[in-house]
């Protein structure tokens, strides 16, 4: 059982809008629905991407 639960289900495709945006920067090619096709390193990128531009967006509002 997943333990990501959305705590705003209207967050969930602003969410995937996000991923599918920063996969693109990468160099990622995800699709819609599943993919376990995908290496870890790729995944790790995605996910590390979207931190980077979670924290910059942060850093921005600081100021």
């Amino acid at each position: 059982m997943s333990k990501n639960n959305i705590v705003v289900p209207e967050a969930k495709e602003a969410l995937e809008r996000f991923k599918m945006e920063a996969a693109a920067e990468v160099g990622v090619n995800l699709k819609q629905g599943y993919n376990g096709d995908i290496t870890s390193r790729q995944a790790g990128s995605v996910g590390g991407q979207m931190v980077k531009k979670m924290i910059e967006a942060y850093e921005k509002g600081l100021k």
